[in-house]
C-alpha cells in the first residue's frame, strides 16, 4: 500500500529522520538568537533572545570592530529506578554564535548589556570614526 506523500515520500519520513539527527541540528541555525534591533537618535538596541541559557553560559566580545555574542550550554539529565539502575541517561552540550559589525570607534566600555528572562539586551552607541588630521611636520633647523 502506497503511503500519501504529504511531506516527502513517505508521511513519516520527517518523523523518523529528526530522531535520528542529533538534537543540535533539531533547531535549525536561524531560529537560534533571533534578534531585533531599534535605532535611536544616539544608539542600536538589539534584544537577542536566548531562550534556554543562563547569564553565565552567555559571552559577549568586540574586537576589530565586530561584537561578537556566543551562548554555550551543557545539560546531563539522568533517570534511575528504585534499584539505581539507568533508564535514561542524556547530555547535550550547544553552543550558538552570532556576529554584529558596531564598528571601529565603538570600544568595550561603550556597550551597555543586561540579561534578563532569557533576552539579551544590549545597547550600541552610535560613533562615527573620526578620521585623523594629517599634521604636517617639520624637521627642526639648527
Amino acid at each position: 500500500m502506497l503511503m500519501p506523500s504529504i511531506f516527502r515520500e513517505n508521511l513519516f519520513d520527517d518523523f523518523f529522520n529528526d530522531l535520528a539527527r542529533p538534537v543540535r541540528q533539531l533547531v535549525p541555525s536561524n531560529q537560534l538568537m533571533k534578534t531585533d534591533i531599534r535605532e535611536t537618535d544616539d544608539a542600536f538596541e538589539l534584544d537577542i533572545d536566548l531562550p534556554g541559557f543562563k547569564k553565565e553560559d552567555v559571552k559577549a566580545q568586540l574586537k576589530d570592530g565586530y561584537m561578537t555574542i556566543r551562548a554555550e550550554s551543557k545539560k546531563d539529565e539522568e533517570t534511575k529506578n528504585e534499584k539505581g539502575t539507568y533508564i535514561r541517561r542524556e547530555r547535550f552540550y550547544g553552543t550558538t554564535e552570532r556576529s554584529f559589525y558596531v564598528g571601529d570607534a565603538v570600544k568595550e566600555e561603550d556597550i551597555k548589556a543586561r540579561f534578563e528572562d532569557g533576552i539579551l539586551k544590549v545597547t550600541v552607541p552610535k560613533k562615527t570614526a573620526v578620521p585623523e588630521v594629517e599634521e604636517e611636520k617639520y624637521i627642526a633647523i639648527e
